[in-house]
């Protein structure tokens, strides 16, 4: 087990569907939610609104497969397999209906497990992630994605490449220990095989594009206003293709919820305080 610098965040980690996956739990409470890694970072992402959402449920953040310090299988390393293992997640840990908070990577696994597991979310928390067809992504995500193979990817340091990657937060410090848990993730092999997961939008992006109108789950989106990686306009896609969905922007690029921690916690509390219940289409940006 390690902590954080901060002590809020005890990781261990626990075998499902044969894989040993990292995870970190708050103290029961009546709500609960499933949170999910954004890339190339960890479940300590969460780190600077963790004490703040578990006010509010019981959190179970996880590294998803071949993210973070999770074990990888090969054929879960796309938007719409992974949103199966979500819901093997959940069932894991015994939340029958919880909220979902994945941000970044999570956006498209989320939306693939309330698209093809009507009811068993109760609500969606995503955003930063891939979504637009024709694909809209910037800087070296695009590249990654576009790359013809890996190969090229596989004589660089994978410490420099996720150090440049970190080097896009604005405003917050990394305390050393969280930094040195992203590094050290995505050492070896792990930083080239985990960008499969991105290198699958073109095939499951066009998908999920079509079963978006028939996501009934609420989804709250959550988007950087100059996001450079992931331009607001797949945010804009979402939105105009949920039925109930809800649009923030905040003044952040990419990592929304280390940059503009305040502002993302009190959109997630909110949301899960009944805004998601009552949420449509209609919501002003």
């Amino acid at each position: 087990m390690t902590r954080s610098a901060s002590q809020t965040i005890r990781t261990q980690f626990r075998n499902i569907d044969g894989l040993n996956i990292r995870f970190a739990e708050s103290e029961d409470r009546t709500e609960h939610a499933l949170l999910l890694n954004p890339w190339p970072e960890s479940l300590f992402a969460f780190e600077p609104i963790w004490t703040r959402l578990a006010e509010h449920a019981h959190l179970v953040a996880i590294d998803l497969p071949g993210f973070g310090h999770s074990e990888r299988r090969d054929e879960l390393m796309s938007p719409r397999t992974m949103g199966e293992f979500v819901i093997r997640a959940a069932d894991s840990f015994g939340l029958d209906n919880p909220h979902v908070v994945g941000p970044d990577v999570g956006t498209g696994a989320a939306l693939f497990a309330a698209a093809q597991h009507p009811g068993r979310l109760r609500s969606l928390v995503v955003g930063s992630g891939g979504a637009a067809v024709p694909i809209q992504l910037g800087g070296a995500l695009k590249d990654w994605v576009e790359a013809p193979d890996l190969d090229s990817y596989r004589s660089l340091d994978p410490r420099q490449i996720v150090a440049s990657t970190l080097g896009s937060i604005e405003r917050y410090v990394l305390p050393d220990s969280v930094r040195e848990d992203y590094l050290s993730a995505y050492e070896g092999d792990r930083f080239v095989e985990s960008m499969r997961y991105a290198r699958a939008y073109p095939t499951d992006l066009p998908i999920l594009r079509d079963l978006l109108p028939k996501v009934q789950t609420p989804v709250q989106i959550i988007a950087g206003e100059h996001d450079s990686a992931v331009p607001p306009v797949n945010a804009e896609f979402l939105h105009q293709r949920l039925p109930n969905s809800k649009l923030d922007y905040l003044d952040a690029g990419h990592f929304t919820w280390e940059d503009d921690a305040d502002r993302f916690a009190a959109l997630v509390t909110s949301w899960w305080d009944g805004g998601y219940a009552t949420v449509g289409s209609e919501s002003p940006r």
